[in-house]
């Protein structure tokens, strides 16, 4: 499935400026949501092509988000790359075992996020 339409979730107005310049660079739509609460809501509405998760939220958290996302019959096919600021092994395991795809490290390195993407386009969804 071709990725068109990202969501970002990051509770720093810094780092979903960062994303999304990034993202509309290379084409892609937009949208944001600032909680994890806002995500679960909008996700369900918008049905994007991809989540980009942030792990350390207010209230519902990155992984807790992921969870349901990845959970949800209504969702569980969107696929999530968690990013996050800490470079902890534990953290990577743990969003893969809550259903992310991929765990990426902030700031975002710009050509390895466009080529999880493109891995995530293609057919098998390998990445």
């Amino acid at each position: 499935m071709p990725i068109k339409k990202i969501m970002i979730v990051d509770d720093s107005a810094t780092d979903r400026f960062f994303l999304s310049g990034m993202l509309t660079r290379n084409g892609f739509v937009v949208s944001q949501a600032e909680s994890g609460e806002e995500a679960l809501e909008r996700v369900k509405n918008e049905l994007p092509d991809l989540v980009l998760m942030d792990i350390i939220m207010p209230g519902i958290n990155g992984f807790q988000a992921t969870r349901a996302l990845t959970k949800a019959p209504e969702t569980a096919h969107i696929p999530v790359i968690v990013c996050t600021g800490k470079s902890q092994l534990t953290d990577r395991v743990w969003a893969l075992r809550m259903g992310a795809k991929e765990c990426m490290l902030k700031p975002v390195d710009e050509g390895a996020l466009m080529a999880k993407i493109a891995a995530l386009s293609e057919p098998e969804g390998a990445l």
